[in-house]
């Protein structure tokens, strides 16, 4: 007997390939993406894995389809283009059990580099996109994009936002399909991507695509709401609600596919409404195509291709509305920090006091760029940092990186960046680089990896000993120094870059989030001996705080004892005591 619950869209896509007889999940940790594996791992009959990268994840899942079970991949926006090389193959080469790629994107940047557009990249390989507009339809989108990548011999890539993966709707809880495993056939023209198999495989992906336009314009995950025709909305996804809310009384296709497009299905609509407005969030991608047809529509003309909609924005767009002019509620701003403890801040505040630049990374550690820590100068992409240092030291020579670091975490550098300090050992490169251990994925939810010795499910495994790897890779000077050891780190550091070789710094110290036990010491500032000086505040830990009265004071619930702030006291006046 079916029931009904509350669930994120993340949750539902997890419940999706459940019931969809999904048997091996792959991915790699990424805001606004991670919880769908961390809900799949719930059902004991899907295989799923952290990946040590989105590549490494996508081929798996092709592996897995290949054998003849169905398979799916998650991952943000940006780990779609690390696994952009596999999957742009797989295009061509198709599926034997389905195959489904759940992409998250992030329009308005809430965790991101970038605000780049899934489809364009689909579009591009030629992939079919399905997008659905809340968890109910999270759930069922993913069953039909099992089914529907096994009729049409493809992968198919089911794009949600921030919005779609973070919020919660009803869904219908079913049973799981019983699906039996494909047999596998050797057929080396389909499955193996030489260029003369290849070409063929390029021909049966255009005829896969226009089977596809045709046949969508039935497809039940299109809908045409018809009501005043004088307005008529094309939308899809989140922004479909934003539509409903702010025009009520429009006519609206609601696209389920949103590529290829069912382009008969579109032009029936826009045939039967005065005025076609076309309502997406970032690119312009249905838009432009529409209006390649001949087909007359206002979308960017008035709605950005920047962040995420509102239903007020549209009312102030289509319908000239005002908005309200009342000041919002007076709430402090709230902008990013590291963590009371961080063993990051650590580090940073011995590059400060030594005027050391970071070529920075993707994780926490990035907030190393701003107030008052201010050491981080770059940040591109998962594993750049290493290579952008090996760069600027190519392009003007080894005095120039003397005041130079690249810092990447942990499970950063198994992604991307343990291919980075290769290329720097390959190509005898100088420069010093940070492995900023503390033990997880910490930016997206503290996610296991590879080197903290246990699976996605928790099951004890080998560690990757990072040492040991870089040793194996060729650099000669590793050093594994205790993060809040700031004396060794400093030391180190001095050395490190005035040498004309590689020299590697673990700066090893749990998160402090993931250490469970009680705080058995915390910091009080003794008034009595404080000079007010602010040298404590330097390091920008958020527990300690000027009054305005001029006394600086420790929040004790917010201090968790690392002891930063007494290595800048020069007065003794941050007194340790005990509180277990």
């Amino acid at each position: 007997m079916s029931k009904k619950v509350l669930m994120l869209g993340n949750e539902a896509f997890a419940r999706g390939a459940y019931e969809a007889g999904c048997k091996v999940s792959s991915a790699y940790p990424g805001t606004p993406s991670t919880e769908i594996s961390e809900n799949i791992i719930k059902y004991d009959e899907i295989y799923a894995e952290w990946a040590p990268n989105e590549k490494v994840a996508m081929e798996v899942v092709i592996g897995a389809s290949m054998s003849g079970v169905r398979s799916l991949a998650s991952m943000k926006h940006v780990g779609l283009n690390v696994a952009a090389d596999p999957l742009f193959t797989a295009s061509y080469i198709g599926v034997n059990g389905g195959m489904v790629i759940i992409v998250a994107d992030d329009p308005g940047l809430y965790s991101s580099q970038n605000e780049q557009d899934t489809r364009a990249v689909a579009r591009a390989a030629k992939i079919p996109v399905l997008e659905p507009s809340d968890s109910a339809e999270a759930k069922e989108f993913v069953k039909f994009a099992f089914d529907m990548s096994e009729k049409y011999d493809t992968p198919v890539i089911i794009r949600s936002t921030t919005r779609l993966s973070h919020s919660q709707g009803l869904v219908e809880l079913e049973d799981r399909i019983d699906i039996e495993d494909k047999p596998y056939v050797r057929d080396v023209t389909k499955n193996v991507m030489m260029p003369g198999n290849a070409k063929g495989r390029h021909i049966v992906v255009e005829s896969r695509e226009r089977a596809l336009i045709k046949d969508s314009c039935d497809f039940p995950i299109n809908t045409v709401e018809y009501n005043d025709t004088k307005i008529g909305v094309i939308s899809s996804g989140i922004p479909y609600h934003y539509v409903k809310e702010a025009l009520p009384e429009a006519s609206v296709l609601k696209l389920g596919i949103v590529n290829p497009l069912p382009r008969q299905l579109i032009e029936d609509f826009a045939s039967k409404v005065d005025t076609l407005y076309i309502v997406e969030e970032l690119d312009p991608i249905i838009e432009e195509q529409v209006k390649s047809w001949g087909i007359k529509a206002i979308g960017k003309e008035i709605l950005t291709v920047q962040g995420e909609y509102s239903a007020n924005m549209l009312k102030k767009a289509v319908k000239g509305q005002k908005l309200s002019t009342d000041n919002p509620a007076n709430v402090p701003g709230r902008p990013p920090i590291l963590c009371p403890g961080c063993p990051h801040r650590s580090v940073y505040s011995v590059l400060k006091k030594l005027k050391i630049h970071a070529a920075g990374d993707i994780g926490c550690y990035t907030l190393g760029a701003v107030a008052p820590l201010s050491v981080v100068d770059t940040t591109i992409c998962m594993g750049a940092s290493i290579s952008s240092l090996h760069g600027m030291e190519k392009a003007k020579g080894k005095e120039y990186i003397k005041d130079w670091v690249a810092v990447i975490g942990d499970s950063t550098f198994l992604h991307t960046g343990v291919n980075s300090l290769i290329n720097m050992v390959y190509n005898k490169a100088t420069g010093t680089v940070m492995i900023l251990d503390n033990s997880t994925t910490g930016m997206t939810g503290h996610q296991e990896h590879a080197a903290t010795g246990k699976t996605l499910s928790g099951e004890a495994t080998y560690s990757i000993d990072l040492e040991k790897l870089c040793q194996a890779i060729g650099v000669k000077n590793v050093h594994v120094i205790d993060a809040f050891d700031t004396d060794k780190l400093e030391k180190a550091l001095k050395k490190a870059v005035g040498l004309d070789e590689i020299t590697v710094i673990i700066a090893q110290s749990p998160c402090v989030l993931l250490d469970k036990s009680p705080v058995t010491k915390q910091y009080v500032i003794n008034q009595d001996k404080c000079k007010k000086c602010g040298m404590c505040m330097k390091p920008g830990c958020p527990s300690i705080t000027k009054k305005e009265n001029g006394d600086i004071v420790i929040n004790e619930i917010m201090c968790n004892g690392c002891g930063l702030c007494v290595e800048f006291c020069r007065f003794d006046a941050i007194d340790g005591i005990k509180v277990r």
